[in-house]
C-alpha cells in the first residue's frame, strides 16, 4: 500500500539534519550518519588568548626643505632673457613694466633636476595678476 506524503506539512516542520557519507568505518562500506555525529566539539583549551599590542605608529620623514622658488623672464620678440634665477618678488615687479602677459615667457627652475620648466598660461596668468598686488 502507498502513502501518500503532504509536502506542505514536512516543509512546515523546519529544516532536517544534515548527513554525510562516513568512510571512517571498517571494511568496505560507507555509512551515512549524521553530521553532528562525526563531529567533535571543540573543546576550549586552557591557554589564555595572545592578542598582540597595537603597531606603534610609524614617523613621517621629515620633507626635505623647499627652496625658494627661482623664476626666468624672456621676452618673446627678442629672445632676450630679462630675468633668471629671480625670486618671486622682483619677477612681480619686472612684470609690470611688460605690457601684455604673452609678450613674455616664464620659466620656474626646478632645483631637483636643475632644469627650467615653462609655465602654463594658467600659471603665468596667476602671476600676471598677482603684479600689482606686491607692494
Amino acid at each position: 500500500m502507498l502513502h501518500r506524503v503532504d509536502c506542505e506539512s514536512n516543509y512546515n516542520r523546519g529544516v532536517g539534519k544534515t548527513w554525510i557519507l562516513d568512510t571512517a568505518t571498517k571494511g568496505t562500506g560507507a555509512s551515512v550518519v549524521p553530521l553532528d555525529r562525526v563531529q567533535k566539539p571543540a573543546k576550549p583549551s586552557g591557554d589564555k588568548l595572545y592578542v598582540p599590542p597595537p603597531p606603534a605608529p610609524k614617523k613621517e620623514p621629515e620633507p626635505a626643505p623647499r627652496h625658494p622658488r627661482a623664476f626666468k623672464v624672456v621676452d618673446v620678440v627678442t629672445r632676450e632673457t630679462l630675468a633668471e634665477h629671480a625670486d618671486t618678488r622682483t619677477t612681480l615687479h619686472l612684470l609690470r613694466g611688460i605690457r601684455s602677459i604673452v609678450d613674455v615667457h616664464v620659466s620656474v627652475h626646478d632645483p631637483a633636476t636643475d632644469t627650467w620648466r615653462l609655465l602654463s598660461l594658467s600659471e603665468q596668468r596667476a602671476l600676471w595678476e598677482a603684479r600689482n598686488r606686491v607692494a
